[in-house]
């Protein structure tokens, strides 16, 4: 009877006889949780039901801190290690360039290659000039960053790109669907019986937050709510957030977002900070529009139901929360990002996960969905416990750090140049702990005021409670865990720590 079969049924039987899952790791640019209407903090009008019905069929975390950047945060799901721990890193030449050396800092799809894997990566690259091809991709479309800094701004029109290692030029569309069109020709194209790992790096929803123009009249007339700490100034919070004046109220009241950058004042609707929330939602539903098709691509092919899928995103992106417009800042409005991981035939299905869980986590979970040990001890932890059992107690703190455009060798001392220590947005250098229902934050200026917030009482991070004597217990037990942290990922810079202030 098999040969009556149609041919691509033949094919996908050879695929899975291999017993190992086909990976499909989706992974978007600046996107916040908030933009997914299966969250909690979504607001009210916005709409993404392809990615909802992901999470019906999967498992949505609601507390992922994945990165506080893009470069950064990329590099971790490549080697699963933080910023201060990346050897031979480095941002040289004309921004975004960068490169590294891949003998020190290695890339793990070079050992799924090795071990009966086919990768492919598609989309942005943003993780210095040499992208992997042939290496640690056996496929890859790839928009290099690093490479062409001049075209770096291109993110929706109009990219330089490449194909396996040979550049062709300028290529015409909205980024967001030529990637998916790419990935879907990926899936429906298969040549050989490897099972695949890919990894689909949307372009969006970074800033100028360009929306497809199909969707530019998507969500008419919404008006969104100011955060209650969108103005200056915030008492409680650290010297370089107190004043913060990215948002100005115009003469009808709105918050409008204050012109400094090449960001500003250029919104599709206007600069009030509904006009550019609105676009900013509209952005995603290309991305929406592209996950529901990638999913129907694999039903069609026979690939789904031996198909892990993985959808998130750099880190998140505040729009008016403590003043700020962008990501860096440790709150998590700024840098939450959605987690998505759905494999219905044997992971928990339709449920939210509460545990907050760390970047570094999804490469030792991903080399455990494969059943592949790792070349080397990553610093996550393998999050397979959770997508049996979302609800079971999980011990594990979450450290963050934010070292600028420094990595490795170069975190080693801490910057005494304000120009190194503090990026243009006004953020220094940080790390963070959250760990049960608080969040410490440790900012590396001497004397500058720390951070501890309840995140069951206090989810929006509006009430300091490092300056309350009460709490001073806590703190000094959160210092503690972060510190045992810092050590454990290698961080040097924890030799020459400034003291924190508590006043």
């Amino acid at each position: 009877m098999l040969k009556y079969l149609p041919i691509f049924l033949i094919f996908i039987c050879s695929l899975t006889a291999t017993g190992k899952p086909n990976i499909l790791f989706i992974f978007t640019d600046d996107q916040s949780h908030r933009t997914l209407s299966c969250y909690d903090e979504a607001y009210d009008w916005v709409k993404t039901p392809n990615l909802d019905s992901l999470a019906k069929s999967g498992i949505r975390f609601d507390s992922a801190y994945i990165g506080t950047w893009c470069m950064a945060s990329r590099l971790t799901m490549l080697t699963g290690r933080l910023q201060h721990d990346m050897s031979s890193v480095t941002m040289t030449g004309a921004y975004p360039s960068s490169t590294y050396d891949p003998q020190k800092i290695p890339f793990w799809p070079a050992h799924f290659r090795k071990n009966g894997y086919q990768t492919a990566h598609i989309g942005k690259w943003h993780t210095g000039i040499d992208a992997g091809y042939g290496r640690d991709w056996d496929h890859q479309i790839v928009w290099n960053r690093p490479k062409y800094p001049k075209n770096s701004g291109a993110y929706y029109n109009n990219q330089e790109i490449e194909i396996n290692g040979q550049h062709i030029g300028k290529v015409k569309g909205y980024s967001t669907d030529n990637y998916t069109k790419w990935a879907d020709t990926y899936i429906r194209n298969r040549k050989d019986d490897k099972p695949w790992f890919m990894w689909l790096c949307y372009a969006g929803t970074h800033g100028p937050f360009t929306p497809a123009d199909r969707h530019k009249a998507q969500y008419p007339n919404v008006k969104v709510d100011a955060p209650r700490d969108i103005y200056s100034p915030r008492h409680g919070k650290p010297s370089h957030v107190i004043n913060r004046n990215d948002f100005i109220k115009n003469n009808n009241g709105e918050p409008e977002i204050v012109k400094k950058d090449k960001d500003s004042g250029k919104g599709l609707h206007g600069n009030t900070l509904s006009d550019w929330v609105r676009q900013y939602n509209q952005a995603v539903s290309s991305i929406d529009e592209g996950v529901g098709q990638l999913i129907k691509s694999l039903k069609e092919t026979g690939q789904y139901e031996n198909t892990i899928i993985i959808f998130s995103s750099d880190q998140g992106q505040a729009w008016g929360q403590h003043g700020y417009k962008y990501k860096f800042a440790p709150y998590d409005a700024t840098i939450k990002s959605p987690l998505i991981i759905s494999y219905p035939k044997k992971f928990a299905k339709g449920q939210a996960c509460k545990a907050h869980i760390s970047g570094a986590d999804i490469a030792p979970t991903i080399h455990a969905m494969a059943g592949i040990k790792p070349k080397s001890e990553f610093i996550g932890k393998d999050l397979s416990p959770l997508l049996k059992n979302p609800n079971i107690e999980w011990k594990h703190p979450v450290l963050m750090t934010y070292t600028k455009h420094s990595y490795g060798e170069e975190t080693y001392a801490i910057p005494e140049d304000d120009d190194l220590l503090i990026h243009k947005t006004g953020v220094p250098w940080w790390s963070s702990i959250t760990h049960g229902r608080y969040k410490y934050i440790h900012y590396f200026i001497e004397n500058e005021r720390a951070e501890l917030y309840d995140l069951e009482k206090d989810p929006e991070e509006l009430n300091n409670l490092a300056l309350n004597p009460e709490y001073q217990a806590i703190i000094k037990k959160y210092q503690q865990t972060m510190k045992s942290e810092l050590k454990r990922t290698k961080a040097r810079f924890l030799e020459e720590l400034p003291q924190a202030s508590f006043k």
